[in-house]
């Protein structure tokens, strides 16, 4: 069954359709945002704000077709204005971060004698090094799988704007992973 017959049996009246719809995407919108967020408590509070979001606001989905793309929008919406209030909460002096900086990151071991534990680890603390703007690209395109046309209408940004994101995210991940010295071919 559809996402879009989910969700018309839904608007019929048989709320427990919704549950089908959580159950299915659910895994997928909590890697997001755990990847968005970098943040495993915030990725499960992010997650069921979303589907709250969703369920209260599927009446005005005009496309059911487009399901997916705009529960990542709502999704994306929530991680976005969560990081800012999160940085705004947050006041660390500049000697603080210096002190933190110049200590040897832990990444600086070989990534072939890594579990995937630690890969997925090491791999989400570079994802945070990103720009918010190139971040949500690159989990959306690498890791969610979207289109190019899907992730522009997620970001509301125009189809070059999220290309150019991806571009120059996939490129400073590159320069973190070389800064740690983390071998291309070890992830």
């Amino acid at each position: 069954m559809s996402d879009a017959d989910l969700i018309q049996r839904f608007r019929a009246g048989q709320h427990q359709a919704f549950n089908t719809l959580v159950w299915r995407w659910q895994g997928r919108l909590y890697r997001f945002a755990l990847r968005y967020s970098g943040d495993s408590e915030e990725a499960r509070d992010l997650c069921q704000q979303s589907f709250i979001r969703a369920y209260r606001q599927l009446h005005r989905l005009r496309d059911p077709e487009r399901f997916a793309t705009w529960l990542y929008q709502i999704a994306a919406n929530l991680c976005r204005d969560h990081l800012r209030q999160r940085a705004q909460a947050q006041h660390v002096s500049l000697d603080a971060y210096e002190e933190a900086s110049a200590q040897p990151h832990p990444a600086l071991c070989q990534a072939a004698d890594m579990d995937k534990v630690e890969l997925r680890d090491l791999l989400n603390r570079a994802l945070q090094t990103l720009p918010e703007e190139q971040r949500v690209v690159v989990v959306l395109k690498e890791y969610e799988g979207l289109k190019f046309r899907e992730i522009a209408e997620v970001l509301n940004a125009p189809l070059n704007t999220v290309k150019s994101r991806l571009y120059y995210g996939l490129k400073a991940l590159r320069k973190t992973f070389n800064q740690w010295d983390i071998d291309r071919d070890g992830l």
